[in-house]
């Protein structure tokens, strides 16, 4: 089937429907996320749709448009998460939809586009495989979950019962304390921090997917967690513990009550969030019995052929770019990286 394709600035009618229906969509292809990128940072909102020779919607992908100085213009399915690219029951329709927003990059002069696909594709793409996903089946109860854990992983999560942990668990009444958490632990990663309205435009638009879970150490939030649940998956893309706090086993303790509280509403899976293959992030979430699922992160990228032959030297530059700013980052007083970094971060290929 060649179907007939259109990049449109609004959804059609039919798109969040097409994508609800099926169940193993990414909550991140319903276009309130894309809308809400725009609504919030200003940045423009492509959705292109694939409909056969009846008209009938058979396949959608969703791009966002960003723009920076420093990385030029380019185009995302979808920026900010983990998952994204097109979606369409038959695979001639998705590479359709591919070259189309190939296409789309080019009118637009951007300098890559790229489709965060969990499986792989076919056509000629630049595939990134160097990140996965870290997924828990979850069991039935909280007391299974315990004994699946086994008696040491239990024991460092207990090793915060010292420090009087208390846990709540909600909704939008949690996010100034949540924001504080993160704010800081992205300082100390050296990593500009997303504006407030971003995560309070999310719990507005999807409060009835999303959860936060705030660990306090004697009346302090010392760690918390922001998840979306769809489908019987909860996803927490966003964690942060004080560094005060993790040798307290803090950190140990959100994760459990994370995945209590998930199991209590009926998850049957649990997406850790994706990490480098190897890392220390990767290793952590592998000790609480995750499994990797491999991540196929689709590109097309616009260079000449000087720009290629000197890409390893370019690579191994910017390299050292971003590490020399990641440590001046780690070294700003929290009240100037606080005001920076919502200034910095939407313009940034998350």
């Amino acid at each position: 089937m060649t179907p007939t394709l259109a990049t449109l600035s609004r959804p059609s009618p039919e798109w969040d429907g097409f994508v609800r229906s099926r169940p193993t969509a990414s909550i991140y292809l319903l276009s309130g996320w894309s809308s809400l990128l725009h609504e919030v940072f200003g940045h423009e909102a492509y959705y292109i749709e694939a409909r056969d020779a009846s008209g009938t919607l058979v396949g959608v992908l969703p791009l966002v448009l960003q723009k920076s100085r420093v990385f030029g213009h380019f185009l995302t399915s979808m920026p900010f998460f983990n998952y994204g690219g097109a979606l369409a029951d038959e695979s001639p329709v998705i590479e359709s939809l591919m070259e189309h927003g190939r296409t789309l990059a080019q009118q637009l002069r951007c300098r890559y586009v790229e489709f965060r696909d969990a499986q792989p594709r076919p056509g000629n793409w630049r595939v990134r495989t160097d990140k996965a996903s870290l997924l828990l089946e979850l069991p039935a109860d909280v007391p299974t979950l315990s004994k699946q854990l086994g008696s040491k992983l239990r024991s460092q999560v207990k090793r915060a019962e010292r420090e009087s942990p208390s846990v709540r668990v909600g909704g939008g009444e949690l996010l100034n304390d949540f924001y504080g958490i993160f704010c800081r632990t992205m300082r100390d990663l050296g990593t500009p921090v997303y504006p407030r309205r971003f995560l309070a435009a999310i719990l507005e638009r999807f409060r009835d997917e999303c959860l936060l879970v705030i660990v306090d150490r004697a009346g302090v939030p010392a760690a918390g967690g922001f998840l979306i649940m769809a489908n019987g998956r909860a996803e927490i893309p966003w964690a942060a513990c004080r560094d005060d706090a993790k040798p307290a086993g803090f950190n140990m303790r959100l994760y459990w009550e994370v995945l209590s509280a998930v199991i209590e509403r009926g998850a049957r899976q649990f997406d850790f969030g994706r990490s480098t293959i190897d890392s220390g992030t990767y290793k952590f979430k592998r000790q609480w019995g995750a499994q990797p699922v491999q991540l196929y992160w689709h590109r097309w990228e616009q260079e000449s052929a000087a720009e290629r032959e000197s890409a390893p030297a370019a690579a191994q530059g910017q390299g050292r770019v971003m590490r020399y700013a990641t440590a001046v980052w780690k070294r700003l007083p929290l009240s100037m990286a606080n005001t920076l970094g919502p200034l910095v971060s939407p313009s940034l290929p998350w």
